[in-house]
């Protein structure tokens, strides 16, 4: 019996070479990711942001349609990503005192997850936001990007801890996986 996918890199064949997941055998079902990332900002840029705007014009939006975009791309930025039915994506955009939080939900019925398109479309509206601001702040740093969650397929539901409301587990910290998936019987298995 072949070990589970959680315990070897899928991309990687026996011989350590690259290759792209062959996934024909897998069931199409509803599958959701969402991540989240920010850009830290200085004052000036999060005042113009609430005020009168950037130079360039409205950086959100701009950001919001730049990661939509960047979802339906993915497989053209990172080679071994399949190409998928993109069948929703929304973007949020919110400005606090020190950044730009960005969250991003992408939707399909596919035989894969769209955990890249997730992560591709915060990435982008994160450049895109930097792009916006650089007249301004140079400095502007893009953070976190990282899955809080995603539903559907095989491996069942992942759900990223939280030490305390609105405070994300460090990345070394120990992931959720939700009662009843594959992955959390085999993790209970090994232990």
């Amino acid at each position: 019996m072949s070990a589970p996918s959680g315990d070897r890199l899928t991309h990687v064949d026996a011989k350590g070479e690259a290759r792209m997941v062959d996934v024909s055998g897998k069931d199409v079902t509803v599958r959701q990711a969402t991540a989240t990332g920010r850009v830290l900002l200085s004052s000036t840029v999060i005042a113009l942001l609430r005020g009168e705007g950037v130079p360039k014009g409205d950086a959100l939006a701009v950001a919001r349609i730049a990661g939509i975009q960047a979802a339906k791309k993915t497989p053209d930025l990172v080679p071994l990503c399949h190409p998928l039915a993109i069948h929703g994506v929304t973007v949020d955009l919110a400005v606090t005192d020190t950044s730009v939080e960005i969250s991003a939900t992408v939707r399909t019925a596919d035989r894969t997850g769209v955990e890249m398109e997730a992560l591709t479309c915060v990435a982008v509206a994160g450049l895109t936001v930097v792009d916006m601001v650089k007249a301004v702040d140079k400095g502007a740093v893009i953070t976190d990007i990282r899955i809080e969650e995603k539903t559907g397929g095989k491996s069942g539901t992942y759900k990223r801890l939280r030490r305390e409301e609105g405070e994300l587990a460090r990345p070394s910290e120990p992931i959720e996986l939700v009662e009843g998936s594959e992955a959390t019987e085999h993790r209970r298995a090994r232990t």
